[in-house]
């Protein structure tokens, strides 16, 4: 019986272990509830920030670098915003990345309005901590998780942003129209509507995240020697570098972020050429996000029924088919947005499997330092694809730019076969991802959950 303070110290204050999946239950909602807010507000920006970088650079071989500042600003963010959480738990880090975003989008507004296209990438770059805040949240659906029940548990909160996201790109246009008569462009719209939405969506996690899910996690479990300093960033990078199973899911998330975000960010920009309206390329960009997040119970399903590696070979299958049906579409709309569904399905499998299989492969003590490194790799190879994605289309086609994420594939590919082959078959659940590491001591919230479903935890000795 205790209670968590802000740096997970144990107190007087009883916090009843048989409560745990209630709490769990309402840590989930509350979570829910934010990245529909969260995933409104990102959708809503992102769907034409393309083609606001175009008309404020006046090129489109720069219209590339938007949504590459903004993954930029996710990865560059997520470093300092784990750290944080690290520190004092998945709430101040949520909250101050709303927060971030919401001034990040105000500043677009400006850029737009003034004509500056260096303010409007530092805008976007603030921007992107509000996508840094939607993908922490799936950390933070996983931290008091049964480990059988992780990937579900990280796919719950992914599915929930397919209601915003959705819903996004959809009132992208109404959003312009709006503030026609303000003197701002009407592609700069959405981020004044996302700039109200995030504030949102922190006072939403600053009230009712409590108690913080991370902090909970670590005081339900016992207390391990060296544990302060395994939650150091540091201690993040060297818990993936151990482990060969961490290190897949590391390329995992990475590959999979970087061929959507180099694909996506272009298909506005393809429409546009074959005579697309904005609102035709806003119902491409919704069928997208929802092969992204409406079926992600499904992956997770998968991945704790079947194993991380059929989650991630899944990924594969469904990135390069989406490659395909999309870099030859030529100006067929709907072969485009099949492909743009597709490659969001399989963005879904990749990362909640690859999410699934980091968390269970690194120690407790140090899965949110681990966490923030694979952000920051994710987010920083989906950057770079991003900025070369606008480049290759300019010079060679959208075509070629598809041919091109396909290909990032094939290492993937490797890393897969190679580890299963010093590791054998990934078994589901917990077993699935442990073999690699040293014995770590299960929260008494975990073996809790696994003595009720009949199953009793095997610890190595």
């Amino acid at each position: 019986m205790f209670a968590v303070t802000a740096r997970g110290r144990q107190t007087a204050v009883p916090v009843d272990i048989e409560g745990i999946p209630a709490l769990r239950r309402r840590i989930t909602a509350v979570l829910i509830a934010g990245q529909i807010l969260g995933g409104l507000g990102v959708a809503t920006g992102i769907a034409l920030a393309t083609v606001l970088a175009k008309q404020v650079s006046g090129t489109e071989s720069l219209s590339g670098l938007a949504p590459t500042a903004t993954v930029t600003g996710t990865a560059l963010l997520s470093v300092p915003l784990a750290a944080l959480m690290t520190a004092r738990g998945r709430r101040p880090g949520l909250v101050l990345a709303y927060l971030i975003g919401a001034s990040g989008a105000c500043l677009v507004v400006v850029a737009a309005s003034v004509g500056s296209f260096p303010l409007l990438l530092l805008g976007m770059a603030g921007f992107g901590a509000a996508s840094s805040a939607n993908l922490q949240a799936r950390f933070a659906a996983a931290d008091l998780a049964e480990p059988r029940r992780r990937a579900r548990a990280i796919s719950n909160v992914v599915w929930a942003t397919t209601i915003g996201a959705v819903l996004g790109p959809n009132i992208a246009a109404p959003a312009g129209r709006s503030v026609s008569g303000l003197g701002i462009p009407e592609a700069a719209g959405p981020f004044l509507w996302a700039a109200g939405v995030f504030l949102l969506s922190a006072l939403l996690v600053a009230v009712l995240l409590r108690p913080d899910p991370l902090l909970t996690a670590r005081a339900l479990a016992p207390a391990e020697e060296g544990a302060a300093h395994a939650r150091s960033i540091r201690a993040g990078f060297a818990a993936v570098a151990a482990s060969p199973r961490a290190r897949l899911a590391l390329v995992t998330v990475a590959v999979s972020h970087t061929a959507m975000v180099s694909i996506m960010s272009m298909t506005p920009v393809d429409l546009g050429h074959h005579g697309a309206s904005i609102d035709l390329i806003g119902l491409v960009i919704s069928a997208h996000i929802a092969g992204m997040y409406a079926f992600s119970p499904l992956m997770g399903r998968l991945s704790d029924r079947f194993g991380r590696l059929s989650g991630i070979a899944l990924a594969g299958g469904l990135l390069a088919c989406a490659a395909l049906l999309a870099g030859t579409a030529g100006g067929s709309h709907g072969q485009t947005a099949a492909g743009l569904f597709v490659l969001g399905l399989g963005w879904s499998s990749g990362l909640v499997s690859g999410s699934a299989l980091l968390t269970d492969s690194v120690p407790q003590a140090a899965r949110a330092a681990a966490q923030g490194v694979s952000d920051l790799t994710m987010n920083t190879a989906a950057g770079v694809g991003g900025a070369t994605a606008g480049l290759i289309v300019a010079e060679a086609g959208y075509g070629w730019l598809n041919l091109v994420a396909a290909c990032l594939l094939l290492p993937l590919g490797g890393l897969a076969l190679f580890t299963r082959g010093r590791h054998g078959r990934f078994p589901e659940g917990l077993q699935d991802t442990t073999a690699d590491q040293k014995p770590t001591a299960l929260g008494r919230g975990e073996r809790l959950g696994n003595q009720r479903s009949g199953r009793q935890t095997r610890r190595r000795p």
